[in-house]
């Protein structure tokens, strides 16, 4: 069946997003991971994804147009399925779209899969009248997945089309999610702690009585009860139950009770099975008792007069092998899934350089003195790193595919480690800001990192990335390439040297500098002049000033 997609929430004060440009066009074949869209917000530009797959059918917002936040914007299915059922049912809040031409008058028919009865559709479209579909949202650019937190509301609660529904957990924060819908709260189908797709179905409001179920078979759903019906969960120890039982029976030669993993393990180890006490039920041994066992001591023939040898006492294990399996949280999955690609479709080359931080030292103190924030060596590198990045806009760029994107402005990531993660923040035009301005709004992007406030626009536009281990005692590490940067720049600790300076010996303050550069986008070369560059400012930090 066809499948509508909707204006998503991109920010937590967006109510609606203007059609920046579309990337489809009707008749055009759809992928789940297509960027179809990018929409432009009261906050930033953000790609918009399907996460469907099929044909797009229907354009409901023409370029340069507005869309209510959870308003029609696009329909994808099959090749001449007819949609205009899913336009009837009042959801689309009276926006006069234009309707494109039918899909099937644009690209080759394929063979259409069984669809839907006329008769479910007609009754979905009938509850569609009085009701509301409320999805998983777009609250992030790389989000793929919510992971619903907490629930506002229950099942049979009035809603208010201002009322916070629910809190979803996304890859980079936890957001509020509103409904923009009036009714009563009529079905829950993600319980908390659980994950939903975006744009799938995860609450539906309406006037009482409407037939959810027709709703959801239409969406493929299977009519499937509301969360707040379900049947509970199967608890981990029932689930593990099955896992506890044992893997073989009594041997059939009646003299052994022993696993075969117990046998097995025995003989490798050359250890008697029949001299090992199972522990098992019935005297059954398993592979602990093996483990644990220690066969006694024969007496050894000894000359008369010697004396026995010394012995170590038998060692005695305290606890049992055993392991925990962590679920992954939305931010980690993304970061595997991001760094993952980053590393094995961005041919990663390296330049590293050492930095005389004896200056510097010297001139942080002395702007801390007058500062209205506390510098640290980390603003430092970021505005060393912005200048240096006006002078060489190669490495202030972007890999696009079949394009590079040099950027005019200079936005710089700053890497934090929180809980469930790594979370980069960005300092806007870093370029044109004072050391001070630079740190107080890091210190305060920092702060609602860890405390999960940040917003989509806090965390995404960075041109280039910085990732400082030297406060963790790193002396030197090297970094996987954030995208869609050219570059990323480890800073590892400051450490006393002994160097060798016109024949005499000094102790300086050295910090090592690695760059990891996309070697699509950044050639050698132009990493390396740089590295020179930024490394010609924190070696003399008054050039920053001026």
């Amino acid at each position: 069946m066809a499948e509508v997609i909707r204006m998503p929430l991109l920010s937590d004060t967006m109510t609606e997003g203007v059609i920046a440009e579309w990337h489809k066009k009707v008749g055009d074949t759809v992928k789940a991971d297509d960027v179809i869209a990018e929409v432009e917000t009261d906050k930033a530009t953000m790609e918009v994804m399907g996460y469907v797959e099929g044909t797009l059918l229907y354009i409901g917002v023409e370029k340069g147009k507005a869309a209510k936040v959870n308003e029609i914007i696009a329909i994808v299915g099959k090749p001449g399925e007819d949609y205009k059922s899913l336009l009837g049912g009042g959801n689309n809040n009276g926006q006069a779209a234009q309707e494109a031409k039918p899909a099937a008058q644009a690209a080759p028919a394929a063979t259409p899969a069984p669809a839907a009865s006329s008769a479910d559709s007609a009754a979905a479209a009938e509850a569609l009248k009085n009701a509301t579909v409320i999805r998983m949202p777009l609250l992030s650019d790389t989000m793929t997945e919510g992971k619903i937190v907490a629930w506002n509301k229950k099942v049979g609660d009035t809603v208010k089309s201002d009322d916070v529904l629910a809190e979803v957990e996304t890859d980079k924060a936890t957001m509020e999610v509103i409904g923009y819908a009036d009714g009563e709260l009529l079905y829950v189908g993600v319980k908390e702690g659980d994950a939903a797709k975006v744009n799938g179905i995860i609450a539906i409001v309406g006037k009482k009585g409407t037939n959810v179920d027709a709703i959801l078979a239409a969406e493929g759903a299977g009519g499937a009860k509301p969360a707040a019906q379900a049947a509970p969960a199967a608890t981990p120890a029932a689930s593990a139950a099955p896992a506890a039982t044992p893997e073989a029976s009594e041997s059939k030669d009646g003299r052994v009770k022993a696993s075969p993993l117990a046998k097995k393990l025995a003989e490798e180890k050359g250890i008697d099975i029949n001299k090992v006490t199972g522990s098992g039920d019935g005297g059954r041994i398993v592979k602990k008792d093996v483990d644990s066992y220690v066969p006694s001591a024969a007496p050894a023939a000894t000359k008369p007069g010697a004396a026995p040898a010394a012995k170590a006492a038998a060692f005695t294990p305290a606890g049992q092998e055993g392991y925990t399996d962590v679920q992954l949280s939305q931010m980690r999955k993304v970061i595997a899934k991001r760094l993952s690609e980053s590393k094995f479709s961005a041919p990663h080359f390296y330049l590293k350089v050492d930095i005389n931080m004896d200056k510097a030292i010297e001139a942080r103190k002395a702007i801390n003195e007058v500062s209205p924030v506390k510098i640290s060596f980390n603003d430092m590198v970021i505005k060393a790193s912005a200048l240096a990045l006006r002078q060489h806009p190669d490495v202030n760029s972007s890999w696009m595919g079949d394009f590079i994107r040099q950027n005019h402005h200079v936005h710089i990531g700053s890497a934090v480690a929180i809980e469930d993660g790594l979370i980069v923040p960005v300092i806007r035009f870093a370029d044109q800001k004072s050391l001070s301005q630079i740190a107080g709004e890091a210190k305060e992007l920092y702060d609602k990192a860890k405390n999960k406030k940040l917003q989509p626009q806090d965390f995404s536009g960075n041109t280039f990335t910085i990732s400082n281990l030297g406060m963790m005692g790193i002396d030197e590490f090297t970094a996987i390439i954030n995208p869609p940067d050219s570059a990323i720049l480890a800073v590892g600790g400051i450490k006393e040297t002994v160097v060798s300076e016109k024949g005499q010996f000094k102790v300086v303050n050295i910090m090592k500098l690695t760059l990891s550069c996309d070697h699509r986008s950044v050639d050698g070369a132009v990493g390396a002049r740089f590295l020179a560059t930024l490394k010609s400012y924190l070696e003399n930090p008054v050039t920053m000033l001026v």
